[in-house]
């Protein structure tokens, strides 16, 4: 994987981390486990692509 990829996801992590904690302080913590789970999705919407490129490679090299 590319590095600015991986320096991607972890900025939405540490994005997501850290108004994840501030809405904790606040007294939100609804709205705290919505960011977090919105912070999931994105990540996994990033991730999808290459886990769909992942096994088309795996395919073709077994022969499936």
């Amino acid at each position: 994987m590319e590095l600015d990829f991986i320096l991607k996801i972890a900025a939405i992590g540490l994005i997501v981390g850290v108004l994840h904690q501030v809405l904790v302080k606040n007294g939100r913590d609804e709205y705290a486990q919505l960011t977090a789970l919105a912070g999931l999705v994105v990540v996994a919407l990033l991730l999808l692509p290459r886990l769909v490129d992942l096994l088309r490679e795996v395919q073709t090299v077994f022969g499936f």
